[in-house]
């Protein structure tokens, strides 16, 4: 088994939780990588489509997918162009729609200006999970509930956590790798 952790917009790997889940999952005998993506220039779906075409060969029915804000907008992009099965997705502070805000909208306009094949993006994965606080600044929870519904997701709402990164005290994030460590049991 192998997992991917995916950034989002303005951030890279070492950012936020990345580096710390991470090494968690290492110390228990599983692969990671967490790709660098063009962010905040050259970002586009395009290019980090590119990105991700070098680990191709690495993502199969035994990989775990983990994005966090644009990071599960990209993870719901891969899912709905690949031929290929992943084992389950985490996505966290996820959204699935332009949200209103400047810079972030054009920024992420290639990403979420869309209307997803949801159909498609379930078939391409076994099992969706969809992490969310009560008073992110960047994403009302109405939308990530939907998001969780239109992936028939397991969604958990974690009072008070902000973006869940690292500004907001999220530079380990020990619910994420509790639901990752009993999903695996």
């Amino acid at each position: 088994m192998n997992f991917f952790i995916i950034h989002g917009v303005y951030a890279n790997p070492d950012s936020n939780w990345f580096p710390w889940l991470k090494k968690e999952l290492e110390a228990r005998d599983y692969d990671v990588l967490i790709p660098k993506f063009p962010t905040p220039f050259d970002q586009s779906l395009e290019s980090w489509l590119r990105v991700i075409s070098h680990y191709e060969n690495n993502i199969n029915e035994n990989t775990f997918l983990i994005g966090h804000s644009l990071g599960a907008v990209f993870i719901l992009n891969y899912l709905e162009k690949t031929n290929k099965k992943v084992k389950a997705a985490f996505l966290v502070a996820g959204f699935h729609k332009l949200l209103g805000l400047n810079p972030y909208d054009e920024l992420n306009k290639t990403f979420a200006d869309k209307k997803f094949n949801w159909e498609k993006i379930r078939d391409s994965c076994d099992k969706f999970f969809v992490f969310a606080s009560d008073n992110d600044k960047y994403i009302s929870l109405d939308i990530t509930k939907e998001l969780a519904r239109n992936l028939d997701a397991e969604l958990v709402i974690i009072k008070n956590g902000g973006h869940l990164n690292k500004e907001s005290g999220y530079d380990n994030f020990t619910i994420l790798l509790n639901k990752i460590t009993n999903f695996l049991e």
